[in-house]
């Protein structure tokens, strides 16, 4: 079967987050198979898709693993599948993707971006868990729990500086959420295209750090806009592919925006 590797929130190769994509003919083969082609492809997410018969609430199913585990939603990854439908003709308009997190809409613009709609994280505020600042190298300016769709431990630092300075003890961040941290501060000069800057370490699903998430961006965005006031911002993941994601908060549910580069077309052979 044809397996492509996709460059998702950016608009040019090696750039942004790589994700495998696989179309699958039918129904999801054996949760051990597509563990080994996520372990074999080893980036920070594989997404498998198969369609779905007409006259349901949505088109095709939708599956995501990193190397270590399958994760409950992925952002990237689904911007990868839905670059992958529209380039090569297997899916016109919209897309409706069935996923563990509900029915995800993915809709293609004419410049080339794609809009994914997805669940707005709810975010709670939580006391920085002791240890915390001596993990990540930094000291939380506050934290949230994300929710279960996110898994992850949010914190704001002082400043884009810090958050770019970071380099954390990766097996210590392990112990304070599901997935993994987010680090994020307010950008230092928005003349430079972005409102707020992001680092996303995942240790529990074994990414040390991921170059650019859309999931987590359903959390940057609603604390960001109450912080900023505008519903609709611009996020820099400062991953050294660096990424952008444009993010519209909509009560309930978070608009992620972002273009996709196919960079390998081949065939998976196992």
């Amino acid at each position: 079967m044809r397996i492509r590797i996709v460059d998702a929130f950016t608009d040019r190769p090696f750039a942004g987050n790589p994700a495998g994509v696989l179309l699958l003919d039918d129904a999801f083969p054996e949760d051990d198979w597509l563990q080994h082609v996520a372990q074999e492809v080893n980036h920070a997410e594989t997404a498998f898709a198969h369609r779905l018969p007409d006259g349901g609430e949505a088109d095709w199913a939708l599956r995501w693993f990193t190397p270590a585990a399958e994760v409950a939603m992925c952002g990237h990854a689904t911007l990868a599948t839905a670059h992958v439908l529209h380039s090569t003709g297997a899916h016109e308009g919209p897309v409706r993707f069935a996923t563990r997190s509900g029915v995800l809409v993915a809709t293609p613009g004419a410049d080339g971006w794609i809009t994914l709609d997805f669940p707005t994280a709810p975010l709670a505020r939580v006391e920085v868990p002791a240890g915390v600042a001596d993990a990540l190298g930094a000291e939380p300016v506050v934290a949230y729990d994300t929710g279960p769709h996110v898994g992850d431990l949010l914190v704001e630092l002082a400043d884009e500086k810090t958050v770019l300075g970071l380099a954390p003890d990766l097996r210590a961040l392990g112990a304070y959420s599901a997935r993994g941290i987010i680090a994020t501060a307010r950008a230092e000069d928005p003349a430079r295209g972005y409102d707020f800057v992001s680092r996303c370490f995942f240790p529990n699903v074994g990414i040390d750090e991921d170059p650019v998430t859309g999931s987590a961006h359903t959390a940057l965005a609603p604390h960001w806009s109450a912080r900023l006031g505008r519903d609709d911002l611009t996020g820099l993941q400062a991953s050294r592919r660096t990424g952008l994601v444009r993010t519209g908060l909509r009560g309930e549910r978070t608009l992620l925006v972002g273009r996709a580069v196919t960079v390998i077309d081949g065939e998976l052979l196992a």
